[in-house]
Formats: structure tokens, C-alpha cells, sequence
């Protein structure tokens, strides 16, 4: 299977792909929340400037992942390339919170909203549905080079 840099245009346009294939199917978001996401550090094959501006918006009961930024949002988050790669693809709640601990998130806006974001997972058959996507966003993700 072909794999690509996370964040990278060719990356979106298969993560886009592979929502399609579940539209429809997706779990509700837990809250609605719109925000802008600014990604640093980003290589030069995902960012010519090394950074990357996107946004998540729950506001109309699907998650939508996009790149730009919204005029109108609860929060902006702001973290490092590698920290946005573990946090959106691991999905793990204690990583999540250790970077932010770390002060590798930033966060300007609702936190609270983050958090219930967070915190709102879905259960049972959505539950397995997500860990699927998330699988399938996993195997399309060129592996990160160790750090020396």
C-alpha cells in the first residue's frame, strides 16, 4: 500500500477518500465545536512554510477536517507537527494530555470544548467503526523517521 505524509495534499485527498466510504455511518460528534488548527514544524514535502493551517468543525453533526482557517471559532490549537501526528492518529486521551501538559498544545479559546471534544468518544459498534477509520488513516501514514 502506497503511504503518505501525514498532512501531506496527497495524504488529505485519501483521508478525504476514506471518509467517503463512511458517510452516512460516521458517529456523531460528542459536542459541536469549530476550530483552527495550526500545525508547526511541518516538513518541507508537507509545508513549503512549515506550518499547516486547518480547522475541525462539529457543527453540523459530522466531523469535518479541512485545510484554512474558519472566520468564526471556540478555540485555535497550536502544536507541533509530530505531537498533531500522534494526537489525531493514536487517539489516546492520556497522550492528548501529556502533550498538553507538556505545553506542546497551546490553546486560545474554549478549553472546555477541547476537552469535552476529548472526552465525548463514541461506544459500542461506533466505537469500532472509528477504531476502523482511524486503522485505515494509519495505513496511508508514511512512518516517522527516528530521531537521532
Amino acid at each position: 500500500m502506497t503511504t503518505y505524509a501525514f498532512l501531506s495534499a496527497e495524504w488529505v485527498e485519501q483521508a478525504r477518500a476514506i471518509r467517503a466510504e463512511y458517510t452516512g455511518d460516521e458517529p456523531a460528534p460528542p459536542v459541536p465545536v469549530a476550530l483552527n488548527v495550526v500545525v508547526t514544524d511541518a516538513p518541507n514535502d508537507v509545508a513549503e512554510s512549515g506550518e499547516v493551517h486547518g480547522h475541525i468543525d462539529t457543527s453540523s453533526g459530522s466531523t469535518i477536517l479541512e485545510y484554512g482557517h474558519l472566520d468564526t471559532v471556540d478555540l485555535t490549537v497550536t502544536t507541533d507537527y509530530v505531537t498533531a501526528r500522534g494526537l489525531f492518529l493514536d487517539q489516546d486521551p492520556a497522550v492528548v494530555m501529556q502533550a498538553f501538559m507538556a505545553g506542546k498544545v497551546l490553546v486560545e479559546g474554549d478549553v472546555m470544548k477541547l476537552m469535552a471534544l476529548q472526552s465525548g468518544g463514541p461506544a459500542g459498534a461506533e466505537a469500532a467503526l472509528a477504531a476502523e477509520v482511524y486503522g485505515k488513516l494509519r495505513a496511508i501514514t508514511t512512518p516517522l523517521e527516528p530521531t537521532s
